[in-house]
């Protein structure tokens, strides 16, 4: 049977749905382009903003009209937080999605339409692993789920559940099988990445440093993590340890005291900017983050703060959203909402500043030489992302997961071009 898989939303889907297709690829299915017709849908879905359950609804249409016939999946967190809502064959939260292949052979038996809820305040971590990907030249590792933060705009926790981690065992297992496979870059992915190990006695710190002496490990990336979470052991292994990657994601949110105390984020501005001014001491560090617009109570003078503060740490990327009422959550009800068209001009804002900050970083890296592993597009267009998250288009046709030195030449239309100066193509399994 074919089947087609659609995943949405962050790097935790994308590792559970490559967990599915593994896992289903092994008892004899057919993975198939979602846009194609085929016997079985697996739609994996968001639901972090009004807009992702929006997408999640449009492709679940859109899987019902490929074949109206199928046999339709919807997993996720949409699902997991819109169960009663949605109409599908089978409809799974976020809890045994590593047992997909038994509850499809359950219906096509019984032919009985399932719904597969659990309360995830009380389950422990889903023990998923991966020895290859797709699509993907990095390879991710899910190490942790769940969330106990409760920031006022956020729906995830109560989609995700409590904090839970991957046995520390595990995950350096995983990685170790990663590498053999030819995997040089691992990137660690959780919901709340950062209290990794807060379940189990054990720390995202001290994983680490055992994974960073992984023979053949060329590279870990962290996918995000909290300024309050970045502990002096981290920054020791950022400055003194190659393999770490010199980029952090680090949420900012607001760059407001207001605005951070009415989103119960668990630090203050000045915080924040002191911890910051420690990481920009790591040469070539690169720093990105989130940061929401339009937050109810946000006055013009609270986005122009947000603006100095921008101004003060010069991200070199700022993912922008305008914030989004989600049901259920305390910021729903607040007073002060911004109209959609005060947020509309606010993310342009945002968004003409963040474009200029990127540009002025790759502009302070040309002429510089970095190493970096090289990813083949679907569409021939070969780049090197360099240690810092810099994605350099090279002209050179050189195969997919080498590892190259690389030369920034130049920069136009915002996109940054290099020479690869010497490359070292991997002697184990090709991607």
């Amino acid at each position: 049977m074919k089947v087609g898989i659609c995943s949405l939303g962050c790097k935790v889907n994308i590792y559970e749905s490559e967990f599915m297709i593994s896992s289903l690829k092994e008892r004899g299915y057919t993975i198939t382009n979602f846009e194609d017709k085929a016997d079985i849908y697996i739609i994996n879905t968001c639901s972090v903003t009004n807009e992702s359950d929006k997408k999640s609804r449009k492709m679940i249409n859109r899987a019902k009209k490929n074949n109206k016939d199928a046999i339709i999946i919807v997993t996720g967190c949409y699902s997991q937080a819109n169960a009663d809502n949605i109409e599908a064959n089978i409809i799974l939260g976020n809890k045994d999605k590593s047992k997909i292949v038994e509850i499809i052979e359950e219906y096509k038996k019984t032919k009985e339409n399932k719904k597969i809820i659990y309360d995830l305040t009380k389950v422990n971590f889903e023990k998923m692993e991966i020895k290859k990907f797709t699509n993907h030249t990095r390879a991710f590792v899910k190490i942790q789920d769940g969330c106990n933060a409760f920031c006022s705009y956020c729906i995830i926790p109560y989609v995700r559940g409590r904090i839970r981690s991957k046995n520390k065992k595990d995950v350096i297992s995983e990685v170790t099988e990663l590498v053999k496979e030819g995997y040089k870059e691992i990137v660690l992915t959780g919901i709340h990445t950062g209290k990794y190990g807060l379940d189990i006695n054990s720390s995202l710190e001290e994983l680490l440093e055992n994974l960073v002496k992984i023979p053949g490990l060329y590279r870990i990336r962290l996918s995000s993590i909290e300024i309050n979470e970045i502990t002096p052991r981290i920054i020791k292994l950022l400055k003194e340890n190659s393999i770490m990657a010199k980029h952090l994601h680090i949420p900012l949110q607001s760059g407001s005291d207001k605005i951070l105390k009415l989103m119960n984020r668990k630090y203050t501005k000045e915080e924040f900017l002191n911890k910051i001014r420690i990481l920009k001491e790591i040469p070539e560090i690169s720093l990105t983050t989130d940061l929401i617009v339009g937050f109810p109570g946000e006055t013009e003078r609270e986005h122009q703060e947000t603006l100095e503060t921008l101004n003060e740490i010069k991200f070199t990327k700022i993912h922008t959203f305008p914030y989004s009422k989600r049901k259920g959550t305390p910021a729903s009800i607040m007073e002060g909402q911004v109209s959609p068209e005060e947020k509309k001009k606010r993310v342009k804002e945002i968004l003409e500043f963040s474009n200029k900050s990127e540009l002025d970083f790759y502009k302070s890296n040309l002429d510089k030489v970095f190493d970096g592993v090289v990813e083949v597009h679907n569409n021939g267009k070969t780049v090197v992302h360099t240690s810092n998250f810099i994605p350099v288009i090279v002209e050179e046709k050189i195969n997919n997961n080498a590892i190259v030195k690389i030369k920034i030449t130049n920069i136009k239309n915002g996109n940054v071009y290099g020479q690869i100066l010497k490359h070292n193509n991997p002697s184990e399994k090709e991607k």
